[in-house]
């Protein structure tokens, strides 16, 4: 059949492709679209990300197979949707016959005989619109933008197809100011993600509003799940001591100098506390266990969870085997996690897995607080804030830097005792840090 002389290729055959929910991770079945960074229409390259799916632990990018034009959403922002589940469509035909069209309206006649030897109008890139929309960057990409004044033309993208992501908004505010450093130190300092301050709600004086209702995240709502779960599901107790943190702080002063200039690694005091805490755990494996129907799982290894807050809400990343690591390769595994966290970039293994959790409210000036346990594990350790008191020392009153630390457990499985002398062995160690580097 010969093609119509007017050189429109409306005969050119439809290619669709299907545009799927990706497997989402261990035991996630379900995911929320958060929003939507093509519209119909719109032209789409291989790899370039078309949606944004949120899931309690992760966010995901779905990015298009090939390149081609959007012909239909399927699924609206806001909707839940599962595993496997379809998406969009893409057009894969519909890019050549886009690009040539303009061609073919300005000679209908030339275009035919040269379409052998001359370079396909195909290969050029498609139509981009003029303005910000000109800029390939994800949704939270264009939100972190906005809230931090970042030009999204000045910034180098690193995702697929060389899209903006959010890590590269991220970089770009940090290089253009440093953060302010905090005035209180606290007991994880630089190993976890340094908190950020929560979004200002909608003020009665900006919009006139006295009250604002906002839908649930999938993560929010999951987290609100899992901690009632855990309400629910445990003999929920929690015991308390206090740990006189000068040997810490004495030794930290003493070596992170020459750790930082000889390993490269700053010693912060999260480590010592994940130290402390393996070593108790190996003392008391019972705090380390789990509850499977009617048995007891005794666990023979420490994947430890530490609790960050971040934008999207609470996530726990754990170090996997930290009982077998030293304070270094501690040192080291919490930089790499805090790094990801910070820049978005964790993975479904980073926060899957965990055995054991430490959740410190210390960096937003907890004195004391009880902490719940991260079901289905049975014990969680909360850390405090770091305040000088007056201490009884040797029948003297001297000024200590003092810190409350807490032991949530399921008394299902632990009992008192046990909870106690795991808490003091962790009070032990912290005042004798030494006692941990020779091990």
């Amino acid at each position: 059949m010969v093609a119509p002389s007017d050189g429109t290729n409306f005969l050119t055959r439809v290619r669709m492709i299907s545009i799927k929910v990706p497997s989402l991770g261990e035991s996630i079945v379900e995911a929320t679209i958060a929003r939507w960074l093509k519209n119909e229409g719109d032209a789409v390259t291989a790899g370039e990300t078309l949606v944004e799916l949120e899931t309690d632990k992760i966010t995901v990018e779905v990015p298009a197979l090939k390149g081609g034009v959007l012909t239909r959403r399927l699924k609206a922002e806001g909707d839940v949707v599962k595993v496997d589940e379809q998406l969009a469509e893409v057009d894969e035909s519909a890019v050549a016959a886009t690009a040539a069209a303009p061609a073919a309206t300005k000679t209908a006649v030339a275009s035919a005989a040269p379409s052998a030897s001359a370079p396909a109008p195909a290969s050029a890139p498609p139509p981009a619109t003029a303005g910000s929309d000109d800029v390939k960057s994800s949704p939270a990409a264009r939100r972190v933008a906005a809230e931090q004044g970042v030009d999204l033309a000045a910034v180098s993208g690193t995702g697929r197809g060389g899209v903006v992501s959010k890590p590269d908004v991220i970089g770009a505010a940090s290089s253009r100011a440093a953060p302010s450093p905090t005035a209180n130190p606290a007991p994880s300092d630089a190993s976890t993600p340094a908190p950020r301050p929560p979004a200002a709600a909608p003020s009665a004086s900006s919009n006139g509003a006295r009250e604002t209702r906002e839908k649930m995240s999938t993560r929010r709502r999951r987290i609100a799940e899992h901690l009632l779960e855990s309400q629910h599901a445990t003999a929920h107790l929690t015991t308390f001591n206090e740990v006189d943190m000068s040997g810490v702080m004495q030794l930290r002063d003493r070596l992170k100098e020459r750790i930082e200039k000889e390993h490269g690694v700053k010693l912060t005091f999260m480590p010592f506390f994940i130290k402390a805490a393996t070593m108790a755990l190996d003392s008391y494996p019972v705090v380390n266990s789990q509850v499977d129907g009617d048995s007891i799982v005794y666990r023979h290894y420490v994947n430890m969870g530490i609790a960050v807050a971040s934008e999207q809400g609470l996530i726990v990343p754990n170090i996997k085997d930290a009982h077998s690591k030293g304070m270094l390769d501690i040192s080291r595994e919490m930089a790499a996690v805090a790094k990801r966290a910070r820049d978005g970039k964790l993975a479904m293994d980073d926060l899957t897995g965990g055995t054991f959790t430490i959740t410190n409210g210390g960096v937003f000036g907890s004195l004391v607080s009880t902490p719940i346990i991260n079901y289905p594990q049975v014990g969680i350790l909360g850390l405090h804030k770091i305040q000088e008191r007056p201490v009884a020392i040797a029948g003297k009153v001297e000024i200590r830097p003092m810190m409350y630390i807490a032991l949530s457990y399921d008394h299902r499985v632990v009992d008192g005792q046990q909870a106690v002398l795991f808490l003091v062995r962790v009070k032990e160690l912290l005042e004798d840090p030494g006692a941990m580097l020779v091990t």
